[in-house]
């Protein structure tokens, strides 16, 4: 049995007293709590205590969907819950209280300098308010990039931050625009579907929850491309986030000024731009989320040849549905608690494919041998209930046999090949014999692992 190589030793080094994680945590609550006992006071004395309840009331309906579409975008290695937290917290917090404040003052600003207080509202709506909501809101995608490089490592995690964000800002925003409607409602009367509440109502919350999101994606997409640029190219890495916040300004900023292009400008932006927009970056992300599932089958099988994992596993952790076929599995002959190991087991696997992806391209920092074992240390501990459910997926996820056809001389004595003469082979993907007796072969991957796992290989 080969052994583990030593760990690297880091020199001890003196941290002072605001370098500690939880001065910087406590440090970042406090001013998360601060800004939205802020904006929770200027919220509600925009539109008034009820106002405000039935704002929050409405405006809390699309974030649970959202959420749950952002989280279903990152099932194949999902990023921790601590993330999506401090992402939410920011755009409803301190992103809202940003651009409240500086909106507010660059419009009257502008007003007071040119005395036409109608020019400053569209000039406001149409080019500050753009600029910065969407730099309020790249501010916790920069902070997740540089602080937590670990859980963004390309372009999926860059659109679940960027867009979980957004989804916290449209909250806050929502609240006040859905509050405010309301406390007109109330003054005027009116009540329905006629009503400015409905009305806000259908054009923010039925026809565009998206439309936040869809400009700050833009943002996170262009932190994923810098998050697979490699060390060299450093010009690279700082111009993509850019470009990618630059298309985020103008697609917001042509997303407000739709209302200045006639009676019909808000349905033709939103056809024309808006929902091929939001088309093609779905397709985007879902492609990016196939690749990432390739890259799942195709690094595995080196710790098959070492014996880490068995040989159906990289097919069944490449695959969604086997991926859940295993978790229904285990839920039902070991409860929540066995569903929540092969959970892990499959983050954990999905973890040190990519890791090894990325050391292959010399992006995966002085750590990678630690970090490497750790992972197969966790997969070791969790494979006595993540193994049988995942060969259980494999083998009701394999393709059917494939019928040959084969030609009468074969059998001369009488024998009967099956129906309409042919016979069927093996699916490629079906399970394979145990792997203390059978070595899998693959010519991707190099013959070897610098260790082997604790002891002999049981599958």
């Amino acid at each position: 049995m080969a052994t583990c190589p030593p760990y690297p030793t880091r020199a001890h080094r003196h941290t002072h007293w605001w370098q500690r994680s939880w001065v910087r945590y406590g440090a970042l609550i406090t001013l998360l709590a601060l800004s939205g006992l802020v904006i929770l006071a200027l919220v509600r004395e925009q539109t008034g205590t009820q106002g405000f309840l039935v704002g929050l009331g409405l405006a809390v309906l699309p974030v649970p969907l959202l959420i749950a579409a952002f989280r279903w975008l990152d099932r194949v290695d999902p990023g921790p819950w601590r993330n999506l937290l401090f992402c939410f917290a920011w755009g409803a917090c301190a992103a809202a209280l940003i651009a409240i404040v500086a909106n507010s003052f660059a419009t009257r600003w502008i007003a007071t300098a040119t005395a036409d207080p109608a020019g400053a509202d569209t000039l406001g709506a149409t080019v500050i308010a753009p600029v910065v909501e969407e730099s309020a809101k790249a501010a916790a995608v920069l902070l997740v990039f540089l602080f937590r490089r670990r859980d963004f490592t390309g372009i999926v995690d860059g659109v679940v931050v960027a867009g979980v964000t957004a989804t916290g800002f449209a909250f806050t925003e929502n609240i006040l625009y859905l509050g405010t409607a309301f406390g007109t409602d109330q003054l005027t009367g009116d009540s329905g579907i006629a009503s400015v509440t409905a009305a806000t109502f259908f054009v923010r919350v039925v026809m565009s929850p998206f439309a936040h999101p869809l400009f700050t994606v833009l943002t996170g997409i262009g932190f994923g491309f810098a998050a697979l640029s490699t060390g060299r190219h450093h010009l690279r890495r700082a111009l993509l986030p850019l470009a990618g916040l630059l298309l985020a300004m103008g697609m917001h900023a042509l997303w407000n000024g739709s209302a200045a292009f006639g009676e019909y400008g808000f349905f033709a932006v939103y056809a024309a731009f808006m929902v091929p927009s939001f088309g093609l970056l779905t397709w985007l992300v879902i492609w990016t989320r196939q690749r990432e599932l390739g890259t799942v089958r195709a690094e595995l099988p080196a710790y098959v040849l070492a014996g880490w994992l068995t040989p159906v596993e990289p097919y069944a952790l490449g695959s969604m549905r086997a991926r859940r076929i295993a978790r229904q599995y285990a839920r039902r002959h070991a409860g929540k608690e066995g569903a929540r190991a092969v959970a892990r087991y499959e983050a954990c696997a999905t973890s040190v494919a990519f890791l090894r992806q990325r050391g292959r391209r010399g992006r995966a920092g002085a750590d990678f041998t630690v970090r490497e074992r750790t992972l197969l240390e966790a997969l070791w501990h969790l494979r006595g209930v993540a193994r049988p459910a995942l060969d259980y997926a494999a083998r009701a996820t394999a393709p059917p046999p494939v019928p040959v056809p084969v030609p009468p001389w074969m059998y001369p004595y009488g024998g009967t090949p099956g129906a309409y003469g042919l016979r069927t082979a093996p699916s490629p993907y079906a399970p394979q014999a145990p792997y203390a007796t059978q070595a899998p072969h693959n010519p991707y991957v190099p013959p070897y692992h610098p260790y082997a796992p604790p002891g002999p290989h049981r599958p």
